[in-house]
């Protein structure tokens, strides 16, 4: 093995840059949804909507955002006018789930779901980004073959990361379904539609370095000089 294999870029440029690119993006996706409510508001995991008459507006809590590292209750009147976090597991008081009037047993059952993403989404981001550097050292085979592995625990990671956002998401329509009394209910959050699309660059990348690791597709053994 000679010793330039080791250096960035050498060898399967076209590869190694693409893979490079989309774990790069998938990443960003990652920590956009890692850093979400109450760090970055704009991105959040799933929101609790009282359905209210419309034109008549109200200070009373009627959206209640969820995002890993906290929650944040909005009114007709005013967006984000509550925030809690950002925390490491973070509970909800008492005081704010009644000014939503929403289930304490739905809310619940968000906060045990929570602990798990909170765990995982840290751990899967960082799977893609040692992917992601790692994707640039493709000279050699055996290092090409590391990377497609670290690659590939990185996409079964993400998935299973996707598989409980949505798991949180469903659950909580489920029994917001029970419970026909409540007049609320459960919206999928950007940071879930942020994470299958990071989801599925991850897989791409997979399949890029599948390429490279197996020489098909088109890809070809380089010769050395």
């Amino acid at each position: 093995m000679r010793l330039k294999d080791h250096k960035p870029l050498t060898r399967y440029r076209v590869i190694s840059g693409l893979s490079c690119f989309v774990l790069v993006c998938s990443f960003i996706l990652f920590l956009l949804v890692g850093l979400s409510l109450p760090v970055i508001k704009p991105v959040y995991l799933l929101v609790f909507r009282s359905k209210v008459a419309q034109g008549i507006p109200t200070s009373i809590a009627t959206d209640l955002k969820f995002g890993v590292w906290g929650l944040c209750a909005s009114s007709a009147l005013k967006e984000n006018a509550l925030c809690i976090g950002p925390q490491l597991g973070y509970e909800i008081p008492e005081t704010v789930v009644a000014l939503t009037g929403f289930p304490t047993s739905i809310i619940q059952a968000v906060q045990q779901g929570l602990i798990a993403v909170l765990v995982l989404h840290p751990i899967a981001a960082g799977l893609v980004f040692l992917a992601m550097f790692a994707s640039l050292f493709l000279g050699s085979h055996g290092f090409s073959i590391f990377v497609l592995v670290l690659t590939i625990l990185a996409a079964l990671v993400s998935t299973i990361v996707l598989g409980v956002d949505l798991g949180l998401v469903l659950t909580a329509k489920n029994r917001v379904a029970e419970l026909n009394q409540f007049s609320l209910e459960i919206l999928f959050g950007n940071a879930v539609w942020m994470m299958v699309v990071s989801v599925i660059l991850v897989w791409v990348a997979v399949i890029l370095l599948s390429a490279r690791a197996c020489y098909c597709c088109g890809v070809r053994r380089h010769h050395r000089s």
